[in-house]
């Protein structure tokens, strides 16, 4: 056969576009397109450094000089796994005094929640702010002008910065009339610690100086680490001090914690105002490298060198970024693609940063408080499922040990017993300990319950042996006794229900009237399965209570021909306030895989109703991704990319990479994370499917590595 040259071209084309494919991706030029760059004093684009358990966040001076101006936009945190408080309980306030009774189904079933009446609403108001998490301190510059006067913000020009996500260096540039400072911030990778290197004439002339300041706890809802009052109510003092070194401790009531500083060049460090402390550079060198570690106790050595401090950092951030996967979209010309792109990588960059620590994330993660600090549980996928998805289940693992706790467990434990029920009943709003935090919408919810199940079974897809069984075998069992106990049997429909007493992921539905919502009915189906897969790795016989409740649980309800929120919201898409918050009903098939239970056609048509009438400005930054995911899994993928770059407040994307929500909320884990597992699903796909980047537009380009499929 002759072949003609427009096959020549063919042939070529198809074997260059092989060729292509199989080149590994250039990760490091993939990172470094998106480094951060800031030229302004935007309150909003302040950017951090850490290692998963320990954050440190600055200004544009690269340090944490201007703390006030950053508190109404996304403040200059220092936060740490380990740092927490609680004011004395003077009053003597009692867990029980938040506890409420209920009828539900025939019999009494006590929650904590947020009790109204005298006296006990004091106590709730302090169980919710107690513990809470604790800025750790400030550091930033003392920076005089000629005249001797404190310069402020608005007295730095020619600002420049650079965040590089690949080595997790800052590079920070300004000047104060006319004089420039250069500064390089990194964060050690396996301590609390921070380090930067300045380089300015300003050290010389002595206008230059370094200022350690301990802020007091607000206790609120939020705290920004700009509290300078109560003088009198908190201990600091210079512990021990020598050359190039010096230990600070930090006393609040009981707790106690210590900061480490060290530095290269001559400087002698003095008290200054209440609870600060001033290095102040000898004016030999016009260089200073200085580094501050944070510890719950006196550490044994000194603080990490900056040096060692910048090669740990280097060497830590480009192994996270050779390993795992990455997705690369160059070769596309549609403009949203390198958006998506820029938010992947920034997103990758924070919830390694910030949610990659031993325990469950707070939903701003370790830069300012949010619900005073604490953990939400039902968040925790939407932090953390995406690592396994990514290549990196070491990261997801690292987190499911706060699950393996003994007092974690005992109080899980407790309110399962406490509510009549069997097993362990995961929290909503908890602490490092594991306390319930009271809660009038959490203390109802049910969707964090089943996440135990969905991260052991994607440890046992990272590593499918007998050892990973062993590790989470008993927390599986546990989790899906309560799974199996919880749904009420009712008789006369031969058909066991969820709730009522439940408020569903769509926080809009009071508890008192809610059953059977249709997102956790397959999250429930699917756990119990997966349970029941548990036990038969392991040769064990199935549990047939398990197998009764998943034979008899109810159907999703419907109505018109679309999914409804829940079987007690037949109004579920004409009263208006049913039409806000989170569409969770799309998550039934789209974080959730299809189990038998759903329909794809009714899906579709919900997913088409939602889509129009849906108020989309009264949504939160997870809900995007959950769209997109629902998307990929009905074969929608334009309407996937939709989703993720849909023009909408809460779902933002700051120059740093942060999903701004509003302005309490100025960032948004779940966002972040949530867009890392939707991505994966569009690229690499879920069970069962037989088509190559299922959630990727035909008219795109992408190439993808080590990247898993979701269930």
């Amino acid at each position: 056969m002759k072949l003609t040259s427009g096959f020549l071209l063919t042939g070529l084309l198809a074997t260059n576009n092989l060729l292509l494919a199989a080149q590994p991706i250039n990760r490091q030029a993939l990172v470094e397109r998106h480094k951060v760059v800031i030229t302004n004093t935007d309150s909003l684009n302040s950017l951090s450094v850490g290692n998963g358990k320990f954050a440190f966040t600055i200004d544009i001076t690269g340090l944490q000089t201007f703390p006030l101006h950053y508190e109404k936009g996304i403040p200059l945190g220092t936060e740490s796994e380990w740092g927490w408080h609680r004011f004395p309980n003077k009053a003597g306030y009692q867990f029980a005094q938040s506890l409420r009774e209920y009828q539900f189904n025939g019999r009494p079933v006590s929650y904590s929640v947020q009790v109204k009446t005298p006296g006990n609403k004091d106590a709730v108001d302090y169980l919710r702010a107690n513990p809470h998490r604790l800025q750790l301190g400030n550091l930033g510059f003392v920076i005089l002008k000629k005249d001797g006067q404190p310069a402020t913000i608005q007295d730095l020009k020619n600002i420049h910065q650079e965040l590089n996500p690949w080595t997790g260096e800052i590079q920070s540039h300004f000047t104060v009339e006319g004089t420039a400072v250069d500064v390089v911030t990194v964060g050690h990778q396996t301590q609390d610690a921070m380090a930067a290197k300045v380089t300015s004439e300003l050290l010389k002339a002595g206008r230059l100086k370094v200022a350690l300041r301990f802020p007091y706890p607000t206790a609120g809802w939020a705290d920004m680490g700009t509290d300078y009052s109560h003088e009198a109510d908190h201990k600091s003092a210079i512990a021990t001090q020598s050359t190039g070194r010096a230990l600070i401790t930090h006393q609040l009531d009981t707790t106690k914690y210590c900061a480490a500083l060290s530095w290269a060049q001559t400087a002698t460090l003095a008290p200054g105002r209440p609870h600060e402390f001033i290095l102040t550079p000898g004016r030999q060198s016009g260089v200073l490298e200085l580094s501050c570690q944070f510890s719950p106790r006196q550490p044994a050595t000194a603080a990490p060198t900056f040096a060692a401090t910048r090669a740990d950092s280097r060497q830590q951030w480009t192994a996270f970024w050779r390993n795992g996967g990455a997705v690369d979209f160059s070769g596309t010309a549609d403009p949203r693609a390198a958006e998506l792109e820029r938010r992947i990588v920034l997103s990758q960059y924070l919830t390694r940063l910030h949610n990659a620590g031993s325990q469950p994330p707070q939903e701003t993660g370790l830069l300012l408080n949010s619900w005073y600090g604490r953990p939400h549980l039902e968040m925790h996928w939407w932090h953390a499922a995406h690592f396994a998805l990514w290549g990196r289940p070491e990261i997801l693992e690292k987190s499911l040990t706060w699950y393996a706790r003994p007092d974690v467990q005992a109080v899980a434990k407790g309110i399962a017993q406490r509510q009549g029920y069997a097993g362990w009943r995961w929290q909503k709003m908890t602490d490092p300990w594991g306390a319930e935090g009271p809660s009038s919408v959490g203390a109802f919810l049910l969707w964090q319950q089943p996440h135990t199940i969905y991260f052991a079974e994607e440890a046992y897809r990272a590593h499918p042996n007998a050892a990973t069984l062993k590790l989470y075998q008993e927390r599986v069992q546990q989790t899906a006794d309560f799974i199996a106990s919880y749904p009420f049997f009712e008789k006369d429909k031969s058909r066991y229900i969820l709730g009522k007493g439940v408020i569903p992921a769509q926080e809009r539905f009071k508890a008192e009237d809610t059953f059977n919502p249709t997102f956790e009915l397959v999250y429930w189906h699917w756990a119990l399965d997966i349970a029941q897969k548990w036990r038969e790795r392991q040769g064990l016989p199935r549990n047939p209570q398990w197998d009764d409740v998943l034979a008899k649980l109810a159907k999703l309800p419907e109505a018109n021909g679309v999914y409804l929120a829940a079987e007690s919201a037949p109004d579920s898409y004409t009263n208006p306030e049913y039409k806000t918050d989170h569409p969770s009903v799309l998550a039934a098939l789209g974080m959730m895989p299809a189990t038998g239970q759903q329909d794809a056609a009714t899906m579709r048509r919900t997913f088409d109703l939602i889509w129009k009438d849906w108020s989309w400005d009264k949504t939160w930054g997870w809900d995007f991704p959950m769209t997109s995911m629902t998307a990929t899994r009905l074969g929608l993928p334009e309407k996937a990319v939709d989703a993720l770059l849909m023009k909408v407040q809460t779902n933002t994307y700051l120059p740093n990479g942060h999903n701004y929500q509003e302005g309490r909320l100025p960032l948004y884990l779940p966002g972040n994370g949530g867009l890392l597992a939707a991505v994966a699903l569009m690229c690499a796909g879920y069970d069962g499917c037989k088509e190559a980047n299922p959630g990727i537009p035909k008219t795109w380009k992408v190439r993808w590595e080590g990247l898993q499929k979701m269930p």
